[in-house]
């Protein structure tokens, strides 16, 4: 028997993807609501598989960092210039498009590598239990239409 819990977070990001043939291949921008997937075998003692506020701890700054951001190809001929006026509100994806489904799987690795970490040195507060593991992020680009990563 498994639990799981879903942690969500909103932001505002944007993206520009340089080799589709429409309209994304401008800068735009999405109201992103993203949703982390956390499955134990079991609950802890406090009868939880891990404390909501464990998710939001490992992820509130690094999902900051997206927050009213363009993310851009690292290849697109505009990136440096790009880079050079708006500084860390670019974020640069070396040679990849920053579509939905990379950032999703971006957010997945590193929540997956960061809650592995914290296991091994948890808050006292907010401790969390062995064998608690993320299932799955998913993306939403609009209200219609969402990207997922898992492992």
């Amino acid at each position: 028997m498994s639990y799981r819990i879903c942690r969500i977070f909103e932001i505002e990001n944007g993206h520009m993807l340089s080799k589709h043939p429409g309209k994304c291949r401008f800068p735009h921008g999405h109201s992103r609501k993203i949703e982390c997937v956390i499955e134990a075998d079991g609950l802890d003692e406090r009868g939880m598989v891990c404390d909501f506020k464990v998710v939001k701890l490992i992820l509130e700054d690094y999902l900051d960092r997206y927050d009213h951001a363009l993310c851009m190809n690292t290849d697109d001929p505009a990136y440096e210039d790009f880079k050079a006026r708006y500084g860390d509100r670019i974020i640069g994806f070396p040679s990849e498009e920053p579509t939905t489904e990379v950032l999703a799987r971006e957010i997945f690795r590193y929540l997956k590598n960061t809650l592995d970490d914290y296991g091994q040195n948890p808050s006292p507060e907010f401790p969390i239990q062995r064998g608690v593991r993320v299932i799955s992020v998913r993306v939403w680009e609009t209200s219609m239409s969402w990207a997922e990563y898992s492992e």
